[in-house]
């Protein structure tokens, strides 16, 4: 069986791992993540709706959805996690901003792929009152919602607030998918020094969009210049980056390694202790160590992201190279084969945390899409 073939079926086999009657769990297995996180559920079944022509996970997609609607928050916010399924005590958690935007972004992919008017019809209500959430985050008026230290998918580190690329990308998709033109208008202005905030997101420089920014005062600017993969492709991905923008980050990874020993180190250059970007609580978490989990790690999802958006660029032989190393990559594990870990150290090249990740399976079978169309779904 070829190996995409293979990576394929593997990858639908480890969504089953994760299905539940509850929606998409995180992980699948005996040691997996039994809890529906939005933005895990989200890129899981994005990715495999693309490639669902049976409509094998339509039921899935459909009960995630809307458990996530069930537990917004009375403003409007998307839960984080929905944790109401194990032994553990009972909780709904928040706390994030990309819980919410991947939830409308998988209204979009539902109702595209399974062509279902209904169930975005019933989500109306919440899909307002998401909306209405997302503005109330943009406390500078500058068009561009602002986020919390921590509220993210990088959680505890790395550190960063205020105008963040992974967030500003995402929220460009959701308002390019609900046809926001006047909103989708100002977010591209704002992020390009053409408003009172004076916000610059891309580094001609260095060649990448910073991970975040929040002041200038006199010259002493809060921000951080390493390089954040998923941000930075998701930029790629969904259109907010120029066609020089995007050839510029895609040139910097391959420079830097970055896609290498598979695709994609989560940020470059690890974070080491004692560096200006250091923070005490970093040494607390798996992350407090160069190359291990987010300090640099290897993110089989973001490798998804990452093929895709060598498919946006036109560089088709290199996305087939970078996803046959995704496919080897998602091939490894800790007990056997092809089991979609978490994360892999780029030294060692092993497999670590958990198995079966939904978005590890999902993430692959979009780039597989993207590059047999040659565009991308619904970012063509």
């Amino acid at each position: 069986m070829a190996l995409f073939e293979e990576a394929s079926l593997r990858a639908k086999e480890a969504m089953m791992f994760c299905s539940t009657p509850y929606g998409i769990f995180a992980s699948g297995g005996e040691e997996g993540y039994n809890i529906v996180f939005a933005r895990d559920a989200m890129i899981g079944l994005i990715g495999t709706s693309c490639s669902d022509p049976e409509k094998e996970f339509k039921l899935q997609f459909s009960t995630t959805l809307n458990t996530l609607a069930r537990y917004q928050s009375r403003h409007g916010q998307i839960p984080n996690a929905v944790d109401l399924f194990s032994d553990r005590p009972k909780q709904v958690t928040f706390a994030t901003i990309d819980s919410t935007l991947w939830y409308l972004l998988g209204l979009q992919f539902y109702k595209k792929n399974y062509r279902d008017n209904a169930l975005f019809s019933r989500h109306r209500k919440a899909i307002k009152k998401a909306f209405d959430w997302l503005g109330c985050q943009d406390a500078g008026e500058d068009f561009l919602p602002e986020q919390l230290p921590t509220s993210d998918w990088q959680d505890a580190f790395p550190h960063k607030y205020g105008h963040t690329i992974n967030t500003v990308a995402l929220y460009h998709a959701v308002l390019r998918l609900y046809g926001k033109k006047r909103e989708l208008k100002n977010v591209m202005l704002a992020a390009s020094d053409k408003t009172r905030s004076r916000i610059q997101m891309f580094d001609r420089e260095k060649g990448y969009f910073f991970p975040w920014l929040w002041k200038n005062h006199d010259g002493d600017i809060e921000q951080e210049t390493w390089f954040d993969s998923l941000g930075n492709i998701l930029a790629i991905c969904f259109g907010f980056a120029t066609r020089k923008q995007s050839n510029s980050i895609l040139d910097f990874i391959e420079a830097n390694g970055i896609d290498r020993p598979f695709p994609v180190r989560s940020i470059f250059p690890p974070i080491r202790r004692g560096s200006r970007e250091w923070h005490s609580y970093f040494s607390k978490c798996l992350a407090g160590k160069p190359h291990w989990y987010l300090n640099g790690g290897v993110w089989p999802y973001i490798g998804g992201f990452y093929v895709s958006a060598l498919v946006k660029t036109g560089r088709f032989e290199k996305a087939g190279e970078n996803l046959r190393l995704l496919a080897e990559a998602n091939r490894l594990g800790k007990k056997g084969k092809w089991e979609f870990n978490e994360w892999i150290h780029p030294v060692s090249k092993k497999a670590q945390g958990s198995a079966y990740h939904a978005w590890s399976a999902g993430s692959f079978l979009f780039a597989l899409k993207s590059l047999e169309q040659k565009r991308l779904p619904l970012f063509p």
